[in-house]
């Protein structure tokens, strides 16, 4: 009986190991299909990772190609300035040459009228003052707009320089004109430096401005001490001038009123002079008027 025994135990064995192996290949099958569908996700994470990676390549590429872009906009933005200001510039240069050019035309216009007025009065009874004041115009004009310094090493007496600048200007032959001088009691012996015949001739024109524009009236000329300087005031009760026209009246060849004689270049020259003795010449806009009210100043001696 046994060898039956031992046979029904063989067989059982064996069915055993069959279920086994039947398993074992079962999850052997299941861990390849694991493994298979493991490696696949390798893969295209693999995939991915590659095409990432080529996008951030590209990413720098285009950053590279847009920084290169930006500093060629850069330098264009920077030439194109460049350019406008040149060209400003060259605009700003034609705009002085043709101001220098209307300016030598218009004193070449000037002169040209001052020599025929010359030639007329050639020869006549009473034309030696009449040519000695177109000889001082035509010295006026070389006076425009000139910067070279005046030697000052003369003492100013200022009576005597203003009673030379009243007979420059003619103003006590000015018709329906009362004209008169102030001089206050310390101005008389007032100390300081300058070129008689240019400070009498700041005076003179100013006193021409003011006879011109007053028709029927007063001219002042005041003469004191203020503020460290010696002080020609010349008032006048014509037509005054606006406060917005302060500056614009001592602009060569500007004229508030085309109806009145004159070349508009009286005011430019006066400044121009005592500028350059080192004082000035303003409009005082705080003058109540009627008129108007020219200031000369020259420094004191110290």
């Amino acid at each position: 009986m046994w060898y039956i025994v031992l046979s029904l135990a063989i067989v059982v064995l064996f069915i055993a190991l069959l279920a086994e192996i039947k398993s074992s290949n079962k999850k052997t099958d299941e861990t390849n299909n694991l493994l298979s569908d493991y490696q696949k996700r390798v893969d295209e994470q693999q995939k991915l990772l590659d095409d990432y990676r080529a996008l951030e390549k590209n990413f720098d590429n285009i950053g590279e190609g847009y920084e290169q872009a930006l500093l060629s906009f850069d330098k264009m933005e920077e030439e194109k300035q460049k350019m406008i200001q040149t060209s400003s510039q060259l605009e700003q240069e034609v705009q002085k040459m043709k101001g220098a050019f209307q300016a030598a035309q218009q004193n070449y216009d000037i002169i040209d009228q001052l020599v025929q007025q010359a030639e007329a009065e050639a020869g006549k009874p009473d034309g030696n003052a009449k040519l000695i004041g177109i000889i001082r115009k035509l010295q006026d004009l070389s006076e425009l707009g000139s910067q070279t310094p005046i030697n000052m090493g003369k003492r100013g007496v200022p009576r005597q320089i203003a009673d030379e600048a009243v007979a420059q200007s003619g103003i006590l032959n000015a018709k329906y004109v009362r004209f008169g001088i102030m001089v206050a009691e310390d101005a008389n012996d007032a100390e300081f430096h300058t070129t008689p015949a240019k400070a009498s001739r700041v005076i003179a024109l100013l006193l021409e401005n003011a006879a011109k524009f007053t028709t029927d009236g007063n001219v002042t000329l005041y003469i004191s001490v203020a503020d460290g300087n010696i002080s020609f005031a010349v008032e006048d009760s014509g037509v005054g001038v606006p406060a917005e026209e302060a500056e614009h009246v001592f602009e060569p060849y500007f004229k508030l009123n085309s109806y009145f004689d004159g070349y508009g270049v009286g005011l430019s020259v006066a400044r121009s002079i005592a500028r350059r003795l080192g004082g000035d010449v303003v409009l005082d806009t705080t003058y109540a008027g009627p008129g108007a009210r020219f200031v000369f100043t020259l420094p004191l001696a110290k």
